[in-house]
């Protein structure tokens, strides 16, 4: 009886010993997908995640992406005076605040819930952009009433003074990017190439508002157009890891590349497991 008692006990042991094992290990607590698929669908490096959040939720990621495309693109295209186009986008304010904004935000929350802090902030950050883009061009939010002696806001969105002010919240858009430019490299190349361009893009609108400023309008005309056709540019990275993600979402018949960063730029704990795996 003793016997069988030990035999069951060795049993439990080792149960309980390979148990442990596999959880040391970084595949037990991702998803059990390669690496180069997870760059598809999410936009954050491959990093240990516990839970089953992932297994459990839809993919938020091509719902954010959908977002920022559906405002981003008709944005740039109008910047730049396609088809007659024009009026800052006042025809499309709703598409800038729900599509753009709400729809991104909803899709950051979502990336937070399922543990992808870095889309959870890039989502957040460009969601709120989008709604600060859209309401900023509503008259009920009077954004130049503080830019005029008379109380006239859109007196006080003509001024130097506004325009200044608006180029330096365009620099500060593009020194953020800048620093989720570095964090890109983790990720894959349609990402960083898409941020790269968008660094450029908010760069170019800073300079466009700073000539305004100086009364260049002339040079602040030609600095947009330029800065429209980046925008335009850096959309079409975008769109190509929407459709990759839409494609995996439904099992395509075939898999459209995104160009996987994760395995190239090795990430800390990356490194960490490695040189202990040399040592031993």
């Amino acid at each position: 009886m003793s016997s069988d008692e030990n035999i069951s006990n060795d049993k439990q042991d080792a149960a309980t010993i390979e148990m442990l094992r596999r959880y040391q290990t970084a595949d037990s607590v991702l998803l059990p997908i390669s690496r180069d698929a997870f760059e598809k669908l999410y936009l954050s490096p491959k990093t240990p995640t516990a839970g089953n959040l992932r297994r459990t939720f839809g993919n938020p990621t091509p719902i954010s992406l959908m977002g920022f495309l559906l405002a981003a693109t008709p944005a740039a295209m109008l910047t730049m005076g396609w088809g007659g186009s024009g009026g800052n986008g006042g025809a499309i304010l709703p598409v800038y605040i729900f599509f753009g904004g709400i729809v991104q935000l909803f899709g950051a929350v979502g990336e937070w819930i399922i543990g992808n802090t870095f889309s959870c902030a890039l989502f957040f950050t460009y969601g709120t952009f989008w709604i600060v883009q859209g309401t900023s061009m509503i008259p009920w939010f009077a954004v130049g009433t503080n830019y005029s002696p008379t109380g006239n806001s859109l007196e006080g969105m003509q001024t130097p003074e506004f325009a200044a002010t608006t180029g330096l919240y365009f620099a500060t858009l593009s020194v953020l990017t800048f620093v989720y430019l570095l964090c890109s490299i983790r990720t894959n190349v349609c990402l960083f190439l898409a941020l790269f361009l968008l660094v450029i893009t908010f760069a170019l609108f800073s300079a466009t508002y700073f000539q305004l400023s100086f009364g260049n309008a002339a040079h602040a005309a030609k600095l947009q157009s330029v800065a429209g056709g980046f925008n335009f540019a850096l959309c079409l990275p975008i769109w190509w890891i929407f459709m990759a993600q839409i494609f995996e979402a439904v099992d395509f018949p075939f898999s459209i590349p995104v160009g996987d960063l994760s395995t190239v730029i090795l990430g800390r704990t990356q490194k960490q497991r490695k040189r202990e795996a040399e040592v031993q």
